[in-house]
């Protein structure tokens, strides 16, 4: 009897520690998985996009900041002054030939980790939810948009996606504007094309629900559009920041970030107002 219960226990000491190996082989994996992923990208980010200061915002070869702005077609206000062309900060012509041709934009949004470039997949709209810029499998994924989403932010709505990461990576820290403070100081994001810089300003920041935004909403109906903006601005949810003074029409074009949240369902959600836009020549 008593080698009977030594031989069950050795068993159950052997399965526990297979457990703990496996558990243990697969965090180390995971974790090298995703220092991967981020030195892939700080690589991308030395290689291909320079000539920004530290707010993103592109300057000329003296280091002076680019000031004219371009007001959006539709935006309601009067035309802007064109300003010369700058060079573009990003180097898409190589990063799309010598990376993935499926990178269409670079975004930043300053005082946050998130410097990244932005992709849509040809092939399947969740590809880069678990496939880095490289297109290995990554646990952080990229950021990214789907197919119903034009790749050059035309649409009324563009939705970015991207991971909550535990070390900050990818949207991990886009979370940032859920403290009213940080949300007041920091108040413009960038997003860079082949051709241009869209300046955006951050309106609202909310938890919003697990519905898929470009699915649930007919946005080609200005009724529909202009009740989903007055969300955008009076957010039904239990966390929520909103800009004071912002406003939002149905001439207006917006960015959403959207993220998982920490705990809980829903999304997290960074609403951003096309204000700009800054004509850039490519780089050679």
């Amino acid at each position: 009897m008593k080698k009977k219960k030594k031989k069950v226990l050795t068993v159950v000491m052997i399965l526990l520690s297979l457990v703990v190996v496996s558990c243990g082989g697969f965090l180390l994996f995971k974790f090298i998985n995703n220092q991967q992923s981020n030195e892939k990208y700080s690589e991308l980010a030395s290689s291909y996009v320079h000539a920004t200061d530290a707010s993103g915002n592109p300057v000329d070869a003296s280091g002076n900041p680019v000031t004219g702005v371009v007001k959006p077609s539709g935006s309601g206000a009067s035309a802007g002054t064109v300003v010369p062309s700058q060079p573009n900060p990003v180097n898409f012509t190589s990063l799309q030939t010598v990376e993935n041709d499926e990178i269409y934009s670079w975004l930043v949004v300053p005082n946050t980790l998130i410097d990244y470039p932005v992709l849509q997949s040809k092939s399947s709209d969740f590809f880069y939810l678990d496939h880095g810029v490289d297109r290995d499998y990554r646990f952080a994924g990229a950021i990214y948009s789907q197919f119903c989403n034009k790749t050059d932010y035309s649409d009324r709505v563009t939705v970015l996606y991207g991971h909550n990461m535990a070390d900050g990576s990818m949207f991990g820290t886009l979370d940032n504007f859920s403290d009213p403070d940080f949300f007041s100081a920091n108040k413009d994001m960038f997003i860079y094309t082949p051709d241009k810089q869209l300046v955006y300003e951050v309106v609202s920041a909310y938890i919003g629900d697990d519905s898929h935004i470009l699915n649930s909403y007919d946005f080609s109906k200005d009724e529909v559009y202009r009740d989903f903006l007055n969300n955008v601005l009076h957010p039904h949810s239990v966390q929520s920041v909103v800009r004071e003074g912002a406003t939002l029409d149905i001439n207006d074009r917006i960015v959403i970030l959207s993220t998982c949240v920490d705990y809980g369902s829903g999304r997290w959600l960074v609403v951003g107002k096309l204000i700009g836009e800054i004509p850039l020549a490519p780089t050679a």
